[in-house]
């Protein structure tokens, strides 16, 4: 099984600058697709970025330029490094991961328990 820990969320002023992490433990023998959704009240879980094994991104238009999304495959870690945050950023943020538990098992999905960010002033 593997759990996720997401950490960084909280409150920042319009045009701040924020940064949520996620960490991956458990059994884990390989880790595929890493990403970042948000889900903001009343609106669908939305992909925000996701980056693959070798280091390719994706990013919703929305994000584009102000979010960059980096993972350390060693620490079975993924960022997300938000700029120029506006209120509509405000949202609960979940990790999220495709990963192998075991050599030669299909991959799976996991979800991390999601982190409050509040963009207001």
């Amino acid at each position: 099984q593997v759990q996720l820990v997401e950490s960084g969320g909280g409150l920042v002023q319009p045009g701040g600058s924020l940064r949520v992490s996620c960490g991956a433990s458990g059994v884990i023998f390989s880790i595929n697709r890493m990403a970042w959704y948000r889900q903001a009240p009343g609106k669908q879980r939305e992909l925000v970025a996701c980056i693959t094994s070798d280091g390719s991104t994706n990013y919703a238009d929305s994000v584009k330029g102000r979010f960059t999304i980096s993972r350390d495959n060693a620490k079975h870690t993924v960022n997300l490094q938000m700029t120029s945050l506006k209120p509509e950023d405000t949202a609960v943020y979940y990790c999220h991961v495709v990963a192998t538990p075991y050599f030669g098992n299909p991959s799976r999905t996991y979800w991390g328990q999601g982190t409050q960010v509040t963009v207001s002033s």
